[in-house]
C-alpha cells in the first residue's frame, strides 16, 4: 500500500514573499521541508504539489534538480491538485504538508500514520482539537476519502483547504485525532510571516546538523533555556483552529 506525502508549495506569498527559497542554515527553506520528511520511514514517496502558475516554474525546476517528483495543478482548488496528484502517483494513503512548516516531526507523522492503517479509518490527524505546536499538524488520510471529498466538495473553502470537507462531514469519513500528553497548541512553529522566519531561524541555528533530524523535545528545551524568543512572533495572526487558545 503506497504511502505518498505530498507537499502543497508555491512560490506566491503576500505575507513573506518568496519564503519558500528563504535561507535556512545554507539551504533554502523548502530543502528543510522535505528533508525532514525522508526521515518518515511509513512514507513511499514525496511528492511537491505546486501551481500551473508561471511564476512555480522556478520551484518546479528546484524540485527535479533535487530529484523530486514535482506536479502542478490548480491554484485556488487545492483539493483539486491534492486529487490529481495522488491519482498520478496511484497513492493509496496520502500525508498532507504545507510548505510554510520547516519542523514537522517525524515521529509524530509516523504516529499520525499508525493511527490510520490500525485503525483502519478515513481520516486521521492531530489538530482538532489541537494539542501540539501549531506547525506540526499532520493529516493523514485515503485515496478513497480524497476522491469522495473531491467529487462532493463545492464550496470555494472546502476546495482551498483541502481537509475541510472531512472535517464539516465527520458522517461520512471515520475519523480519530491524536492527541498529545501534554497541551502545547498555544506554540506558533509556522512560517506566514518575517517574524516567523526569524524565529525559526534562531531555532535551526542552535539545533540543525546536516545528516540529523531534531525533535519536537529538543526544540521544547531549548525554549525553555531561552523563553524569550517566544516574543519573535507572538503578534502574528494564527490560524483559526489555533487563534483561541
Amino acid at each position: 500500500m503506497s504511502t505518498v506525502a505530498i507537499i502543497q508549495g508555491r512560490v506566491g506569498s503576500t505575507r513573506f514573499p518568496n519564503k519558500i527559497f528563504a535561507d535556512l542554515c545554507g539551504k533554502p527553506f523548502i530543502w528543510h521541508v522535505v528533508n525532514r520528511l525522508r526521515y518518515v520511514k511509513a512514507i513511499d514517496k514525496i511528492v511537491l504539489a505546486t501551481t500551473t502558475n508561471p511564476q512555480d516554474n522556478e520551484l518546479e525546476k528546484w524540485a527535479l534538480n533535487e530529484g523530486l517528483d514535482c506536479f502542478r495543478g490548480s491554484e485556488s482548488n487545492v483539493l483539486e491538485r491534492f486529487y490529481e496528484a495522488a491519482k498520478f502517483y496511484e497513492a493509496k494513503i496520502i500525508v498532507r504538508i504545507t510548505a510554510d512548516d520547516p519542523f514537522k516531526d517525524p515521529d509524530v507523522i509516523g504516529e499520525v500514520i499508525d493511527l490510520l492503517k490500525n485503525n483502519q479509518i478515513d481520516f486521521a490527524y492531530n489538530n482538532n482539537p489541537p494539542t501540539f505546536p501549531e506547525g506540526l499538524d499532520t493529516e493523514v488520510f485515503t485515496f478513497k476519502a480524497l476522491e469522495n471529498a473531491f467529487i462532493k466538495a463545492k464550496d470555494d473553502f472546502e476546495q482551498e483547504h483541502v481537509t475541510q470537507y472531512f472535517y464539516r462531514h465527520p458522517e461520512l469519513f471515520t475519523q480519530i485525532n491524536l492527541l498529545n500528553s501534554e497541551n502545547l497548541s498555544h506554540l506558533r512553529w509556522t512560517v506566514d510571516t518575517v517574524d516567523d522566519y526569524n524565529f525559526t531561524k534562531f531555532i535551526y541555528e542552535e539545533l540543525y546538523k546536516e545528516g540529523v533530524i531534531f525533535t519536537m523535545n529538543q526544540i521544547l528545551e531549548l525554549i525553555k533555556q531561552n523563553p524569550e524568543i517566544l516574543k519573535l512572533n507572538s503578534q502574528v495572526e494564527r490560524s483559526s483552529m489555533y487563534k483561541n487558545l
